[in-house]
């Protein structure tokens, strides 16, 4: 059963410009430091760093939440190797609510180019609900 789903495109610029004029203090509270070291590693840091984030909001839409309500976005993290589909990886309080809503599968797309970075995610799970 589908429990959610939810899409979100981001502007690679307003990814870099908050990177730029906010640094570590914004990286550590959005991003995992494996997501920040596999970012960062890449000759072109910001698609990356947006796509991230647009799988973050994308997964808070499908669970039907917004920004401060008790979820931390460094307890999403995206991982994945090439050529494989993209993970949500879930800790925490996060892990726990998604728990609690139901979801027992996430699905994710994500894509970027230079301008734009887009991520949906669909939730995945049984009745319960939370």
């Amino acid at each position: 059963m589908i429990k959610g789903i939810g899409v979100d495109l981001v502007s690679v610029k307003r990814i870099e410009t908050a990177v730029q004029r906010y640094g570590d203090r914004l990286l550590s509270r959005v991003f995992t430091p494996a997501e920040v070291g596999y970012c960062l590693g890449k000759p072109h840091p910001f698609p990356h760093l947006a796509a991230r984030w647009a799988a973050k909001e994308a997964f808070f839409k499908a669970m039907g939440i917004g920004w401060g309500q008790g979820l931390r976005w460094c307890e999403v993290e995206v991982k994945g190797d090439f050529g494989f589909p993209p993970q949500l990886i879930l800790q925490g309080s996060t892990r726990e609510r998604a728990e609690a809503f139901g979801v027992s599968e996430i699905w994710t797309s994500l894509s970027h180019e230079r301008e734009f970075a887009v991520a949906a995610v669909v939730l995945v799970g049984n009745e319960k609900r939370g």
